[in-house]
């Protein structure tokens, strides 16, 4: 089997698509034959010594993919092999064979490419949970969304304004903004604009229901004043950092709802439960074309390198894929 290793220092980490250890699976898992997966912030932080897998986990890069049944366990009863699947995972996508709880995987449509599997199930599933679960979004609030042209980010927008809601998104260009505009958001360049000022001359001046933020750091104060009455901020990131400054007065006097939220260390029942939840609430609208997952370009697995240094460099609109042949 080959994988990507991590090689050099940690500051500047080197990807090397090279032979690797074989791996098992267990009896109620699927070992599948990976075709796609795609390059997450995670990746990134994960290739730089930060954010580690879970315990148990796969220590190789890949939060997602898409691919063939190869193998299933002795438990398994819904899956054969040469089924084509797309699944959420804890590590080990940047390889050529990974292990998936067989309740994890979904069925990848026949006129599904892998590249549009893998592009779904981390940044689908983050966007969903914490939208409509963390931040209790509804039909007629407001949503603002930080990083509105990231795969989270263009998931997110297209959630919000299915569900009824207000979608407005912070962007670092005009060709961002453009894009977000198309999928429905009010977009800010936030290069350009205060976002805060805007979202509250937007809001006239009655700020948004529910934040989904990756940012961190000193966004959380304006994120704060930027929250309406009985608003939620639900942190997913900390792109900016990990400190900042928060009035409790605006807190307290607004009622408001600060929530941190992760999905890579949840059990892996509760990401089962989140996958169904998920199959039977969003995937058919994607499956149908009423939403679609954003995909900016392929990279061939070898290239894993150039791919990483493409989303860190915030090139990318939606999703950025690597292929394995």
């Amino acid at each position: 089997m080959k994988a990507i290793s991590v090689q050099g220092e940690k500051k500047n980490p080197t990807l090397v698509w090279e032979d690797a250890a074989g791996i098992g699976y267990g009896p109620d898992e699927v070992l599948v034959e990976v075709r796609a997966t795609a390059v997450n912030r995670a990746d990134l932080s994960q290739a730089r010594g930060h954010y580690p897998p879970p315990p148990g986990a796969s220590d190789i890069l890949g939060l997602e993919m898409a691919g063939v049944v190869h193998a299933v366990g002795a438990s398994v009863t819904d899956w054969r092999p040469g089924d084509r699947v797309c699944a959420l995972l804890p590590g080990g996508g940047y390889a050529e064979q990974v292990a998936v709880p067989a309740g994890m995987l979904l069925r990848l449509p026949d006129a599904w490419s892998f590249a549009q599997g893998a592009a779904v199930p981390e940044v689908w599933y983050t966007a969903f949970i914490n939208l409509f679960d963390e931040g209790q979004l509804r039909a007629g609030e407001t949503a603002l969304i930080h990083a509105g042209a990231s795969g989270v980010g263009t998931a997110a927008i297209q959630l919000a304004v299915e569900a009824g809601a207000r979608a407005i998104a912070t962007v670092g260009s005009v060709d961002k903004a453009a894009f977000c505009g198309e999928l429905g958001a009010l977009a800010i360049n936030y290069k350009e604009q205060d976002f805060l000022a805007e979202v509250m001359a937007a809001t006239d001046g009655q700020g948004v229901d529910v934040i989904l933020d990756p940012v961190g750091g000193d966004y959380l104060a304006r994120n704060v004043a930027a929250l309406g009455r009985f608003g939620r901020l639900v942190n997913i990131g900390l792109l900016g950092g990990t400190k900042g400054e928060l009035n409790m007065g605006l807190l307290l006097g607004k009622r408001l709802r600060l929530v941190g939220s992760t999905l890579r260390a949840r059990p892996v029942a509760e990401k089962i439960a989140i996958t169904r939840r998920f199959e039977a609430e969003v995937w058919p609208k994607l499956i149908d074309g009423q939403l679609r997952p954003i995909i900016d370009r392929t990279f061939p697995i070898a290239e894993a390198q150039a791919a990483h240094e493409y989303v860190l460099a915030n090139r990318n609109i939606g999703k950025v894929i690597l292929e394995v042949s």
